[in-house]
């Protein structure tokens, strides 16, 4: 059980994903190399759950040493999320390597939006369209601060609706992706699919 506990220190847990990979040992690593598209979703949310309640432990520690009670706190939100350490550790590496991962954990971590709401509404496709338009259109766009010509504006209309997305539906997706964390976290998954990342 205590085995978590080189895969993930209270002081990785509080720095951030990159520290959670360097804490993890080297054999641990070796059995993280599997593709990424092998994590499901329940697997993803057990994942994120027990991170959680690490992390509440990891915030009482403050960057000390942990006792043997919060060590056992740690490992037990492992056995309870139903992911053995080995996976658990092999999942924490993965999603610190892969910001595609990472986009999923964030889409499957954020609250459904409102059933009524253009973020319920967006399908997959106009979410990828939504996110291949918005690489043109920061191309297009002028520096920052300043206001797009005339000659920029029919640019960018122009980009949008080449994407086959109409500006009154792309500026209602724009809105929402501002207000809805979950579309956000779909955006910057397609993003990084897109790129490969």
């Amino acid at each position: 059980m205590l085995k978590v506990l080189a895969a993930v220190s209270a002081a990785a847990l509080l720095a951030g994903a990159a520290q959670a990979q360097d804490a993890v040992s080297a054999d641990v690593a070796a059995s993280a190399a599997v593709s990424t598209s092998e994590f499901t979703d329940a697997q993803l949310t057990s994942f994120n759950g027990a991170m959680a309640r690490m992390k509440t432990v990891a915030e009482a520690v403050a960057g000390g040493t942990a006792t043997a009670e919060q060590q056992a706190e740690m490992a037990a939100a492992v056995e309870a999320s139903g992911l053995g350490v080995e996976q658990f550790n092999a999942i924490s590496v993965a999603v610190s390597a892969d910001p595609s991962l990472r986009s999923r954990l964030a889409v499957l971590s954020a609250p459904a939006p409102a059933a009524d709401s253009v973020a319920a509404s967006m399908s997959d496709a106009e979410v990828t369209q939504f996110s291949n338009v918005m690489v043109k259109l920061r191309e297009l766009a002028p520096a920052a601060g300043a206001a797009p010509t005339a000659e920029q504006q029919a640019e960018m209309a122009a980009a949008v609706q080449a994407s086959g997305l109409a500006v009154d539906r792309f500026n209602a997706i724009a809105q929402a992706v501002s207000e809805d964390a979950r579309l956000r976290a779909r955006v910057e998954l397609a993003d990084a699919e897109r790129t490969g990342a």
